[in-house]
């Protein structure tokens, strides 16, 4: 009975800890109005170890942030196309190791026969981000197919495929052509048919201008030093209108259910996901790319891996899409799962994250 109590005290001290942690966090700006906030939910197995809600979804119309609220999470969600890739690898209707010129024969640079699927999953390819940013109306409405137009012409590679480390959106918006080409459906069919749904996802959608979607957060960010709020999601920033590099909606709730359903292997065998969430591109040092350019940091195929000593293996990947803020992270070998979906930007990710990561670790979670 004593352990018991004992543990009960761990948690409740946890949670004490972490609620001191957001409310802090959330309570910057002090004027008396509602403000932004964010969903917090932390699981271990499938025991809720701490979850609480801050702020409002929408500041028109004042509803609440709760468990139920649909966050963009941005790049989060290129882990969801990284597991349809996957799933049509296992199932030998493409190789990880085909390449680019068999599902693009229109790309007319030799080096696309070089650059293989693995290489889009790992943010390895060198190839280059040359949207064309100067279009005002193509950033703010561009889909994931206008997106990749401009690899017709492209003459050249940042680095020699599979060398380097150099985070970029376009390719998993080649992803999402080659699930199209493979499974002959709609990227959108095809996710919510074999991700989706087999996750028991089946509120999470992807974003699409004039859908309405229930319980929708809005991003914001701060102006004048931080006294009032601007909304800042779809029509103010660029590329928002992509789905298979960011577009997901979804809730903590929800996303728990993706949590258990790759911990029960539902969607891939549980060999292919080990080799998913293993270090194959090297992060750490990068002369490419400062996005996670972060100690002991690798990419998998759609995961970041973080091997920080004294830590078990982490596995996570963070969103920033307008005023949206999104973490993500797992720690598989402990059964831990923390979601911070944020509807603002004006904060520090990492110092929060550090500081769950450690309230976790001196609770005995992580030992």
């Amino acid at each position: 009975m004593q352990s018991c109590n004992e543990k009960k005290n761990a948690t409740d001290v946890v949670a004490e800890r972490l609620d001191s942690l957001f409310t802090a966090r959330y309570s910057i700006i002090e004027n008396g109005e509602n403000i932004p906030g964010g969903s917090v939910y932390i699981l271990k197995g499938d025991t809720v170890i701490f979850e609480k809600s801050y702020g409002v979804a929408d500041l028109n119309t004042g509803a609440a942030i709760d468990g139920n609220t649909f966050f963009n999470i941005a790049s989060v969600s290129k882990q969801f196309t990284a597991m349809a890739i996957l799933q049509l690898h296992e199932e030998g209707k493409l190789s990880l190791e085909d390449d680019m010129s068999k599902y693009f024969p229109e790309f007319k640079a030799d080096f696309f026969k070089r650059i293989k699927i693995k290489h889009l999953l790992s943010h390895s390819s060198g190839l280059p981000d040359l949207r064309p940013r100067e279009d005002r109306n193509f950033v703010l409405t561009a889909t994931d197919k206008e997106s990749i137009e401009f690899f017709k012409e492209l003459d050249h590679l940042n680095f020699e495929p599979g060398t380097n480390y150099e985070y970029q959106n376009p390719t998993f918006q080649l992803c999402f052509a080659i699930i199209e080409k493979v499974s002959g459906q709609t990227f959108e069919q095809y996710m919510k048919e074999h991700i989706f749904t087999p996750a028991g996802m089946d509120e999470t959608v992807y974003f699409e201008a004039g859908r309405e979607i229930p319980r929708m957060a809005h991003g914001y960010i701060t102006e004048d030093n931080g006294a009032t709020w601007k909304e800042y999601d779809y029509g103010e920033e660029s590329f928002f209108a992509t789905k298979a590099d960011g577009g997901i909606y979804t809730s903590t709730h929800e996303f728990a259910k993706w949590e258990k359903a790759l911990r029960d292997n539902v969607l891939i065998s549980d060999s292919l996901k080990q080799i998913a969430h293993s270090p194959i591109t090297t992060v750490s040092n990068s002369t490419y790319s400062s996005y996670q350019n972060r100690p002991y940091t690798s990419y998998g195929y759609g995961w970041f891996i973080e091997q920080k000593p004294g830590m078990p293996k982490k596995v996570y990947h963070t969103g920033d899409n307008g005023g949206f803020q999104i973490y993500a992270g797992r720690f598989p070998e402990k059964n831990i799962l923390v979601l911070v979906f944020e509807n603002r930007n004006d904060q520090s990710r990492w110092s929060m994250v550090e500081k769950i990561d450690s309230i976790l670790k001196e609770a005995g979670m992580l030992g």
